[in-house]
């Protein structure tokens, strides 16, 4: 097998955040291409749409001009973006200009590295093409399945996987620089099926990993939704508690209609710090919203945010732990940044059971 079995992000060498925190430039910025989804997966928030609908949260592609103006925004800040991460919600594959966007963003200066995160539905020679040609430095492929029967239950979706998988194919012969990672949740296959993957798409990937289910989302039990009792941190990790996000002091994300969420697992848009379509991302990212939930997580209070007080991904994905370094950076916190009290933090209250008010 050609391929690493090692997980899609960088585990190793990662840069110590107590060292660096507050940064005045992000690491990552996460755009969303499209907040809409061709799958219906019973394991995602975006798959039920009875829940998407009672969010009120626009479903759509980002319009061309607003991911330019995002893009100019980003050389505002003192240096280049890390990562440019286009992917949050849907799929970005339904989004026509997205080899545009990969383009504009690559030749604007403002970026290092591109990547995304597909289903595959779209991975089409015509589709890959232009995007390859545009400098997409990663793609991440999501694998929901070893056949188009266990497709159809999980995502609700006649997805022709022997096409698929010649595709995945032709992207491999063909993708210059651009990495290619392949990975499928361990629940949805049967253990024979496992070795079925690696042998499917071991040689035609730079990265290959069998994940677990993780309650990453706030306010979405995938559990429930799924029948899958999780046990297991996504990459196989031991489950630990985490009292401070490190999320919200290197990232933040821009949802496809331009609302930017101090978070890329704010699917209900519960988190929103911003609008982008109208201040510019350095305005955004030194925001009192922005920083007024970084003191509450540096102050021990994450959990007495209604959102963040129940965010799995603190205890079954995180990669970086600053939790024994909070006083150290509150003291630094406080001392660089200028914060009015009066401004809340998003999320609000987490509001007690009944019996305990």
């Amino acid at each position: 097998m050609k391929a690493e079995i090692k997980p899609r992000i960088n585990l190793e060498d990662r840069t110590r955040l107590e060292t660096v925190i507050p940064l005045k430039t992000p690491f990552i910025v996460f755009v969303d291409p499209a907040s809409a989804c061709n799958f219906q997966c019973t394991f995602c928030p975006t798959g039920h749409r009875d829940m998407i609908r009672d969010t009120g949260r626009y479903q759509g592609a980002m319009k061309y001009e607003l991911f330019q103006k995002i893009v100019d925004d980003l050389g505002q800040f003192d240096k280049p973006i890390k990562v440019l991460r286009l992917y949050k919600d849907g799929e970005p594959f339904l989004n026509r200009r997205f080899a545009d966007m990969i383009r504009y963003a690559k030749q604007s200066g403002h970026v290092d590295y591109i990547d995304t995160t597909t289903n595959g539905t779209f991975l089409t020679p015509d589709r890959l093409g232009p995007v390859l040609e545009a400098g997409l430095d990663k793609i991440n492929i999501s694998v929901d399945g070893m056949n188009r029967e266990q497709y159809q239950r999980f995502t609700k979706a006649n997805f022709d996987f022997e096409g698929f998988v010649t595709n995945v194919r032709w992207l491999y012969e063909n993708k210059g620089d651009c990495e290619i990672v392949v990975k499928i949740p361990g629940e949805l296959i049967t253990e024979a099926q496992r070795q079925e993957f690696f042998d499917t798409f071991g040689d035609h990937c730079d990265r290959i990993f069998i994940e677990n289910f993780a309650p990453c989302w706030p306010e979405f039990d995938i559990e429930a939704h799924t029948g899958i009792k999780i046990s297991t941190g996504i990459y196989q990790q031991t489950i630990g508690n985490t009292d401070t996000c490190p999320y919200i002091f290197y990232g933040y994300s821009v949802n496809a209609d331009g609302l930017v969420s101090s978070c890329f697992l704010d699917w209900e848009r519960k988190l929103v710090i911003g609008d982008a379509r109208v201040q510019s991302m350095k305005e955004i990212w030194n925001s009192d919203k922005m920083n007024a939930l970084r003191l509450q997580h540096l102050e021990g209070r994450r959990c007495d945010n209604g959102v963040c007080g129940g965010c799995g991904q603190l205890t079954h994905c995180l990669p970086d732990n600053i939790d024994p370094y909070r006083e150290e950076l509150l003291a630094r916190f406080r001392q660089k940044v200028t914060l009015d009290p009066s401004v809340p933090a998003p999320g609000g209250l987490r509001r007690l059971p009944e019996a305990a008010e």
